[in-house]
Order: C-alpha cells, then structure tokens, then sequence
C-alpha cells in the first residue's frame, strides 16, 4: 500500500446531515481505535471516536453523536461538544479537537483516507 491510499467506507447515501454516524476500525499510531463519519451542512466528515476530554468514546447509542438539534458532536460521558465540520471544541470539558480522518466523496462512495500514522484496522 502506498503512503496514502483511499479505503471504501460507505455509500454516499449511508451518510444523512445530522444523521447517525457510520463507524469504522483504524490504527492509530499503532493502536486499534474507533473512527466514525457524519454528513454535516453536505459534506462527510470522519474522526476517531474518542473524547479529548478523556480517551473513551463518545457515541450514547451507536452511531449517535449529534445532539438533539443536530448541530453538534457530543460525547456522551462528558458533554463535551464538538464542531461537525472541523471538530473543533465548542464547549464542556474538551482538551483541543478531534483527531481527523481524510474524507473524500465521488461517485456515490465516500472513501476514508490512510495516512502516515492511520492505517486499516486488518485481523
């Protein structure tokens, strides 16, 4: 594999704005971690699931990470919240933003992108 390379994660349509989160195992700096992506404002945005308050994710049922007003990404444990589009702290007991997950989106597939330090989660 090289470098970089785009992985198939899910159908365009699988991602809904505001909607639940399609999930996803990747290393991360040699650890097996969850990563998830939403649909915000029409663009897919992917992160790992775990909270910069503590390490722990961040979802309250699977695949829920909005809030009710669909507007941000909330940990569940500590309500921390989370700007969709760049996760971003926006409030609560966060320590910076999100680790990001490269997204891209052609032809009804939206791929997840590898880079030096994140790599496809194998058995």
């Amino acid at each position: 594999m090289s470098e970089e390379a785009a992985i198939p994660l899910c159908r365009s349509a699988d991602l809904v704005d505001g909607g639940t989160a399609v999930a996803f195992d990747v290393v991360y700096g040699g650890q097996t971690c969850r990563a998830f992506a939403v649909r915000w404002q029409g663009t897919p945005h992917a992160y790992l699931n775990r909270c910069t308050h503590v390490a722990m994710e961040m979802d309250y049922q699977e695949g829920r990470f909005f809030d009710d007003t669909g507007r941000w990404l909330l940990c569940a444990t500590h309500g921390a919240a989370y700007e969709p589009d760049t996760g971003a702290c926006a409030g609560g007991p966060c320590r910076g933003g999100l680790v990001r997950i490269g997204l891209s989106e052609s032809e009804g597939v939206v791929h997840w992108h590898t880079a030096w330090n994140l790599r496809p989660f194998t058995f």
